[in-house]
C-alpha cells in the first residue's frame, strides 16, 4: 500500500514537471518569435529635439528612463556620426559640450535609407527607447534606441 502511494506521488511530480516544461517552451517560443509593428508606421508618443532629450537624461536619468523606456520617441536633430556595416546602421546625435549622445539602431527594412544619411544632416528619427546609461569608463551618458526608422 505504501509503495502504491509513492508511485502515485512520483506520477504527480512527473506530470507537474512535464506541464512546466511545455509551458516554459511555449513562453520562450513566444518571446523569440514576437513580431513588432514597423516603427515607420507607429505614431510617436513623444517628439523632442536631440538637445532637449539629452538634457532630460542629464538632469535625472531615472525619471527620464521611467518616462521613455519602451515608448516610441521621435528625435529631431543634426547627425553627428553615421556608423554602417553590411547588416547594420547606427546614427548618433551628440551633445558637443558633454559628449553625451543618442544612438539609433535601424530596423532591417530601413537600413537602405539609414545608410544614405550623412553627418551634419538635419533629420527626424523615431524608435523604441531602450533607456539611458552612464558609462563610468567614458564619463558620458548614452541613450539607445532600437527598431529605428526615419520619421517622415
Amino acid at each position: 500500500m505504501i509503495r502504491d502511494k509513492k508511485t502515485f506521488n512520483y506520477k504527480k511530480l512527473l506530470l507537474g514537471v512535464l506541464v512546466f516544461i511545455f509551458i516554459s517552451i511555449g513562453i520562450v517560443r513566444y518571446i523569440f518569435t514576437e513580431k513588432f509593428t514597423d516603427t515607420a508606421e507607429s505614431k510617436p508618443d513623444f517628439t523632442l529635439t536631440a538637445t532637449d532629450f539629452i538634457k532630460e537624461f542629464q538632469l535625472n536619468d531615472s525619471l527620464a528612463n521611467k518616462k521613455y523606456i519602451e515608448k516610441i520617441v521621435a528625435i529631431n536633430g543634426s547627425i553627428s556620426e553615421v556608423e554602417t556595416a553590411d547588416t547594420t546602421a547606427n546614427i548618433k546625435f551628440t551633445d558637443t559640450l558633454t559628449g553625451d549622445y543618442i544612438i539609433f539602431a535601424f530596423q532591417q527594412q530601413h537600413l537602405a535609407a539609414a545608410k544614405k544619411l550623412q553627418q551634419g544632416q538635419q533629420v527626424s528619427i523615431k524608435g523604441s527607447c531602450s533607456g539611458g546609461t552612464y558609462s563610468e569608463i567614458l564619463g558620458i551618458k548614452y541613450i539607445s534606441f532600437k527598431r529605428a526608422a526615419l520619421n517622415n
